[in-house]
């Protein structure tokens, strides 16, 4: 019986969602017959040390968000020798770091945005680009911070984004938002994200209700194969392993075809209860036990 430690919640802006999904890990694991231990992860890296101890089989990182998904927790476990899930130190580094992550997805042919980083005086003192545009914070996930400027909007306070000083801002692409989750070397399905109101935002994403999930997205064949394409690539020039989850943009509002955006990789995709990998797991016909079992038999780490 392999001995399992599930890492979550941790001190990033994404805590409690990080929290359901350990949860969510832990309860399907142990259905699958591992031993499974939980640590909320704490802003200390010798109580962490000292939490894997006994050591573990594997350690599944169920953290989301900063110093759980960009590096520095995988960074501890190759120091320890510990094999873990998802992307190792480099690819989830790269994935964080979204305006370092476009120049990789511009040198295999991966549209993306156009846009550029700005610092906070620089974005205070006018519009950066023509509206509508996007402004996000240069290394958080789950949309948190994200706000469109459109015609007649203010100019986002400072207060309206966590973060260090820089900004990415991106031209915004009209259309639908979709989603294509990748395990190994192999796309799952593409999801369309149809929120209540607004753009997919974080309380779209991890409200119950907020959006609806058409899977598979409603699209020509040849665009569904093409975001399929674009997601399995990303993960590939960025160096991710197991799961991971592609973010798109199609532009379809002057008529088919339209045009596919790459938006963003998460390296460490949700895992709660209506989080879109285990819903495309499902489709595919994998069950959530036996998703969780894959990723940890998939789990390693780089000494």
């Amino acid at each position: 019986m392999k001995r399992v430690t599930v890492l979550m919640g941790g001190f990033s802006a994404e805590r409690e969602v990080s929290l359901v999904s350990g949860a969510e890990v832990a309860k399907g694991l142990r259905a699958a017959g591992y031993q499974v231990t939980t640590v909320d992860v704490q802003r200390d890296v010798a109580r962490l040390a000292a939490a894997l101890q006994p050591r573990p089989d594997v350690v599944f990182n169920a953290l989301h968000g900063r110093y759980g998904e960009d590096g520095c927790v995988q960074g501890v476990l190759d120091l320890m020798g510990l094999p873990y899930t998802h992307s190792g130190l480099l690819a989830s580094a790269l994935a964080m770091d979204k305006p370092m992550a476009k120049r990789l997805f511009a040198a295999v042919g991966i549209p993306c945005p156009e846009g550029r980083v700005a610092d906070r005086a620089e974005l205070r003192r006018g519009d950066i680009m023509a509206r509508p545009y996007v402004v996000k914070p240069i290394n958080e996930g789950s949309s948190v911070g994200v706000r469109i400027v459109r015609a007649g909007d203010n100019l986002p306070a400072d207060t309206d984004w966590p973060g260090g000083n820089q900004v990415l801002v991106e031209r915004y692409i009209p259309g639908r938002e979709l989603t294509v989750g990748v395990m190994g070397d192999r796309p799952l399905a593409v999801t369309e994200l149809r929120p209540e109101a607004g753009f997919y935002d974080y309380q779209a994403k991890y409200t119950a209700g907020k959006a609806t999930h058409l899977i598979p997205a409603p699209l020509p064949a040849a665009v569904a194969d093409e975001a399929m394409r674009l997601a399995l690539l990303a993960h590939q020039t960025l160096g991710c392993r197991g799961v991971s989850r592609a973010d798109l943009r199609y532009d379809d509002t002057a008529g088919e075809p339209g045009r596919l955006y790459l938006l963003e990789v998460n390296t460490q995709p949700g895992m709660t209860p209506i989080s879109l990998v285990p819903e495309q797991a499902a489709h595919v016909g994998m069950t959530f036990t036996e998703l969780v079992t894959w990723i940890v038999e998939n789990a390693r780490c780089d000494e």
